[in-house]
């Protein structure tokens, strides 16, 4: 037998306000529903330290399911530190909030208690990515476009690429600067707008940017080229639009409400997310269980239920051509 009409309506009405509540805890927005991201700690871009080039003498703290992480985490990869700088991943506590150590670090607990010794406003979030020097015991940077920047001028290994040759800095910086507002925060304007007006505003700008990626690719690829500024291997733009491209079916559309268009309809895009993942040690920086258990077990407004829906196979999103039919489910 259905709940009575008058039941259903104030049910509705008291979820309504418990979720806008619970949401202006998980992400502040304007005045008009617009999700906009909050201000965080060490966010300026620090000179290269003195000690760049000693083995150790830097951390990087990144976490598996976070996208600003997983960029920091692709510039170390493709530039090649692991001989100067060291990793350290903390997992999330849902139940607190906040990332945790899973063996305690410089005698912290969580990535709360780092950034409190180092200094942090105790109002600001503690976030990753984080580049620690020991050899100073501070938070260098923690802000993830400056950060980036920073690992690119890094003394490499031997062969590594330069993500941002000075002759292509102008399309970078123009690639970055749409790629963060609406495809990396694009995501999130999505999954978070208040309303139906700023979700659609979002979306609507979230799609015509990947349209516009697929036109750029195309463009490139009939001169001999598949990144977004042309060359021979990817840069700083490829970077920064990786982490929410390999997330996009099994995350943001499901979640997010992403899901205009499957990306093997843009196949220039498709093959692009391909190649990037195929590049040397790319793959390594991918947890697919990490991210869905995350997002979906963790984000409560949006997902009250915690059950992690199944979703495809990380294999059949970086396949070429793309398949004729979902994948596989799995968790």
């Amino acid at each position: 037998m259905a709940p009575p009409a008058t039941l259903v309506r104030t049910a509705r009405q008291l979820w309504h306000c418990q979720w806008r509540l619970l949401m202006g805890g998980l992400g502040p927005a304007d005045d008009q529903g617009r999700y906009r991201r909050p201000a965080g700690a060490f966010t300026s871009l620090p000179p290269l330290p003195e000690d760049a080039g000693d083995p150790g003498g830097h951390v990087l703290i990144v976490g598996r399911s976070c996208p600003w992480a997983h960029r920091a985490w692709l510039t170390w990869t493709l530039r090649g530190l692991a001989a100067t700088i060291d990793t350290v991943v903390v997992v999330p506590d849902p139940a607190a909030g906040r990332w945790r150590f899973e063996t305690p670090f410089e005698g912290c607990q969580t990535l709360l208690d780092l950034y409190r010794r180092c200094g942090a406003d105790p109002r600001a979030r503690a976030t990753v990515p984080a580049l620690y020097s020991r050899s100073r015991g501070q938070i260098l940077v923690s802000e993830s476009a400056r950060l980036i920047e920073l690992l690119n001028a890094w003394p490499a290994a031997a062969g590594a690429p330069d993500l941002a040759p000075q002759e292509d800095v102008p399309a970078i910086a123009t690639w970055r600067e749409r790629l963060q507002s609406d495809v990396n925060d694009g995501v999130y304007r999505c999954g978070f707008a208040r309303n139906q007006a700023a979700y659609d505003e979002a979306e609507a700008a979230l799609f015509a940017a990947l349209e516009a990626v697929e036109a750029g690719l195309t463009a490139h690829g009939e001169s001999g080229s598949g990144w977004l500024c042309g060359g021979t291997h990817p840069s700083l733009a490829d970077v920064v639009l990786f982490p929410t491209l390999i997330r996009l079916e099994l995350v943001y559309a499901p979640l997010f409400g992403c899901s205009r268009r499957p990306l093997w309809q843009l196949p220039r895009l498709w093959d692009w997310r391909r190649r990037f993942h195929a590049l040397k040690g790319v793959a390594l920086t991918c947890f697919p269980t990490a991210w869905r258990s995350d997002y979906f077990g963790a984000l409560f407004p949006l997902h009250p239920s915690g059950i992690v829906p199944a979703g495809p196979d990380l294999a059949t999103l970086v396949g070429s051509p793309p398949p004729a039919a979902p994948g596989a489910p799995t968790r």
